[in-house]
């Protein structure tokens, strides 16, 4: 008789990106392992995501909204104290919190767990987050990971984070890594391309980053670079604005760089392996990552990455990509300049940052979580 997993799974539904993306995949993963387990997917509210529905056509895994009216009104607060009976009433053994938190109550009803804990930047950069924030961050947390039987760390700076800020002991924590959509991977038809150069306006040569356009992701340092590079050489940035954005855009005006930017908003996902696959360079100086997943893409892709140390994005490029200063754009120029000027290095780079990749596909991936899973069941 297989095993009832329950998930939280209200970004897998909600989320098109990050935590939504995570979800999915594990998702995905456990199911390309071939686990025979159920798999119950609990979520708040149903939205309209295609992506969410192909997870329903896989056997065994089911969509499960709050089972009664009071829970339906309160849906938020169902997610805190009510699941854990509704997974008791619906005979689950194991729940896995995929986004950092976890419902009160499992233990006294029996159910192991297990919570993913993505990144503390609210605790490593607080000046990023609002003080309320940074409250409710904490305090969801610490309790997950206190409460949580076992922990899973998207990288091993996360678990050094967790270790460090919340004090858990090491032992309670694995690190099992995240990959990326295979559709990443897929090589690119040339009227492919060419249709979302058209469609997005993009430059016959560019540098990519992809990632929400807020401080912490330091776009600023990749516009300072632009001027250290070649005129042909422009900048394409993915990504949602902020209040940060238009500092960019200021500093851009400013030198006379504006014509070589190029934001962009609306890229849909299905549409942005196209946009690496056009790139020259994948640009990644973000100060503080959990793991880095456009690092992840962008090699997949074949496309080499020059990132910022200082995080864990040396874990997710791998030992032969190129990483730089967070604080020096000259140095990043000159990083970029040696991809540009020697096609040899390039190609080195991309194949090797390929095979890098493959210890995150979901046939790797699969089995560690469900190995974790059988382990607690035992």
């Amino acid at each position: 008789m297989s095993t009832i997993i329950g998930f939280e799974a209200k970004r897998a539904n909600a989320n098109r990106t990050g935590l939504g993306n995570y979800s999915r995949f594990v998702i995905r993963s456990l199911k390309r392992a071939g686990i025979g387990d159920r798999l119950n997917l609990y979520i708040p509210k149903r939205k309209a995501n295609a992506e969410y529905d192909a997870l329903l056509e896989m056997d065994g895994v089911t969509s499960h909204l709050p089972d009664r009216p009071v829970w339906r009104r309160l849906s938020a607060l169902w997610r805190v104290f009510g699941v854990a009976q509704q997974l008791q009433r619906d005979g689950v053994k194991l729940f896995h919190g995929l986004s950092n938190e976890l419902p009160c109550g499992l233990g006294r009803r029996g159910i192991r767990s297990v919570v993913t804990v993505h990144d503390l930047i609210f605790r490593i950069l607080p000046g990023c987050y609002k003080p309320v924030d940074r409250w409710i961050y904490t305090w969801k947390f610490r309790s997950a990971c206190r409460r949580a039987d076992r922990i899973v760390a998207v990288s091993e700076c996360t678990k050094r984070d967790i270790v460090r800020l919340f004090g858990i002991d090491p032992a309670k924590i694995e690190v099992i890594y995240q990959g990326c959509d295979e559709m990443f991977a897929e090589r690119r038809s040339a009227a492919e391309l060419d249709r979302a150069a058209r469609e997005y306006g993009l430059p016959e040569r560019y540098l990519l980053n992809v990632g929400t356009l807020e401080e912490r992701k330091n776009l600023l340092e990749v516009v300072q670079a632009l001027e250290h590079l070649p005129a042909e050489i422009h900048l394409v940035a993915v990504g949602g604005r902020t209040a940060y954005t238009a500092r960019v855009e200021r500093y851009a005006a400013e030198h006379g760089l504006t014509d070589r930017i190029h934001l962009l908003h609306k890229v849909t996902y299905r549409d942005l392996p196209l946009l690496y696959a056009r790139a020259e360079v994948m640009v990644y100086p973000s100060r503080y990552e959990g793991f880095g997943i456009p690092i992840i893409e962008a090699l997949n892709a074949g496309i080499p990455v020059v990132a910022a140390t200082g995080s864990c994005l040396e874990e997710a490029g791998g030992p032969d990509q190129l990483y730089v200063s967070p604080d020096d754009p000259a140095e990043l120029a000159r990083a970029v300049s040696r991809i540009l000027d020697d096609p040899e290095l390039r190609r080195t780079l991309a194949e090797r940052g390929r095979a890098y990749v493959e210890r995150f596909r979901m046939e790797v991936v699969g089995p560690q979580m469900a190995d974790l899973y059988g382990r607690l069941s035992e």
